[in-house]
């Protein structure tokens, strides 16, 4: 693939433009067989509740690498567009969170439990026992919902075409579970860049938007945060902390 064509870079992914109307997922080759077929899989029940994605076209191998083969969606992230034009700021937030919440309108009974997988992420990290203790008691506590949730929404998980048409990308981390824990989740993204102010303007619009509580979303925030804490390291993970150790005023 010619280094021209890079679309996006993750820690252990790197995504090409292919052929024009083709995305090229390339990963690692430490992501298993395994691995890459359940994301793809994931993706592809994602793909039947009808919302706006990328379709899968097909599994290959690269250079000894699975790749997952996609549709390109020509267009800006809602992340560039925030960037490129602040003045528009509030017209994309009430776009990123109409899109969300149609995201939690959805079902796919055949994604795993998001609190099935938060659970096995406390379960993983280093933090104490007692800190584990209570974030797995808060979190059996709380409700169990079966909505689509996308698990790491973002502004740059959603592009945008020329025609306006939104689509939202990058599904590895879907589920089906309570909109609020993917609310907390969309709220510590803002937070790890540095954005606190729109992080309490994005909490406030699905607030209001959603009719939820924000007393409700701030319970979730100790176990989101928990979730994500294996994925971050140095500030980031600082910020998640502070998170996680107000569970300890709370429980």
């Amino acid at each position: 693939m010619d280094s021209a064509n890079i679309i996006a870079k993750g820690t252990d992914k790197i995504i090409y433009q292919k052929e024009g109307d083709k995305a090229v997922k390339i990963f690692e080759e430490t992501f298993s067989k395994a691995d890459v077929l359940n994301e793809a899989l994931i993706h592809a029940r994602v793909e039947e509740t009808g919302l706006n994605v990328p379709k899968i076209i097909e599994i290959i191998k690269y250079n000894g690498r699975w790749a997952i083969v996609m549709e390109f969606i020509e267009g800006k992230t809602l992340e560039e567009l925030m960037r490129e034009n602040p003045e528009k700021m509030p017209e994309y937030l009430n776009l990123f969170v109409d899109l969300q919440l149609s995201v939690h309108e959805k079902r796919s009974p055949r994604l795993g439990m998001l609190k099935d997988k938060i659970n096995r992420k406390i379960s993983t990290t280093d933090l104490d026992a007692t800190t584990r203790y209570d974030l797995h008691s808060r979190l059996d506590a709380m409700p169990k919902h079966i909505k689509v949730c996308h698990g790491d929404y973002g502004p740059s998980n959603v592009i945008v075409k020329d025609d306006g048409t939104s689509y939202i990308i990058d599904w590895a981390h879907a589920t089906q579970g309570n909109a609020s824990a993917d609310a907390a989740i969309s709220y510590l993204l803002f937070c790890i860049n540095g954005q606190n102010a729109l992080a309490e303007e994005y909490l406030n619009l699905f607030c209001k938007k959603s009719d939820t509580a924000k007393q409700y979303i701030k319970k979730w925030l100790p176990l989101a945060a928990a979730s994500q804490l294996l994925k971050y390291d140095g500030k980031a993970k600082e910020i998640l902390m502070s998170f996680i150790e107000q569970i300890e005023q709370t429980v």
